[in-house]
């Protein structure tokens, strides 16, 4: 892999004294290369944007950024997906400094970075989740894809469908997320929910998951694929048999085609 044009901690943000950053991994020598925003996982409460397992994109021409959010020990939901839809609008408004295109934004994630990129794809305009973070309120914070790995869909639904392994995990990091457990506070657990808010206006979306997953059911990925075509909005999910929670089968060469050619299909 050739080395990208790396520039990290770019502050898209300050909230409350915290700033929020973002790194940018460009392809050397190629302007207006189209843009994928990066969300991590963590269980919403860890992570760190230094992690970025489809970097390869980067020779493919891509200019990924990758984000920092507020997590869930400093700040409930819906901070995270304000602070996402703050750093669009950034990346919109610096478009012609740092030299990418903005036209077609792709946004990815895994884990609690898979729900959060389906939920700030599927809310493209919703006020309710927008928020007022950062300096750029003019510009856009819609994107026109989302790639989602093995992302939670349904707070109304995942427990349920839960592992005793998952429940050990995914009970303690929702209620930092919410401060209740969803059956506590059903609307803020639809609020959260992507699957709750798709409609025909919703972006192509490319979904990966591990039948094997023990942290989030595979049955999460089934509602949103189901809920697309019911709607007949364009949509690739593809299950890796086999798969756990995430591992390299997930970012190899064959799975990264399949995000090219998502992207070039557009």
């Amino acid at each position: 892999m050739a080395e990208p044009i790396v520039m990290r901690d770019i502050e898209y943000a300050t909230v409350d004294g915290h700033r929020l950053l973002l790194d940018l991994y460009q392809p050397e020598g190629v302007k207006n290369s189209p843009l994928i925003v990066w969300v991590h996982g963590g269980a919403w409460r860890g992570g760190s944007k230094k992690s970025v397992p489809i970097l390869e994109l980067v020779n493919s021409g891509y200019t990924i950024a990758s984000v920092d959010y507020r997590l869930s020990p400093v700040a409930r939901f819906p901070a995270q997906v304000y602070d996402i839809k703050a750093a669009i609008r950034f990346l919109r408004a610096k478009s012609a400094e740092y030299e990418y295109d903005t036209e077609q934004i792709a946004i990815a994630g895994s884990s609690a970075g898979g729900h959060l990129v389906a939920l700030v794809g599927v809310t493209n305009g919703n006020a309710e989740l927008e928020g007022e973070v950062g300096r750029h309120l003019d510009q856009s914070s819609s994107v026109q894809a989302i790639v989602d790995y093995y992302g939670p869909i349904n707070f109304l639904t995942i427990l349920p469908q839960s592992t005793p392994h998952g429940l050990g995990v995914r009970v303690p990091a929702l209620q930092l997320l919410l401060g209740s457990q969803p059956e506590e506070n059903p609307p803020l657990a639809k609020l959260a929910s992507p699957v709750i808010h798709v409609d025909k206006s919703d972006p192509p979306l490319l979904l990966f998951h591990g039948d094997q997953d023990p942290q989030v059911p595979i049955n999460q990925s089934h509602e949103l694929h189901g809920k697309y075509k019911e709607l007949g909005l364009p949509i690739q999910f593809h299950v890796i048999h086999g798969g756990a929670h995430g591992g390299k089968e997930f970012y190899d060469a064959q799975r990264l085609k399949l995000i090219e050619e998502f992207l070039k299909s557009l």
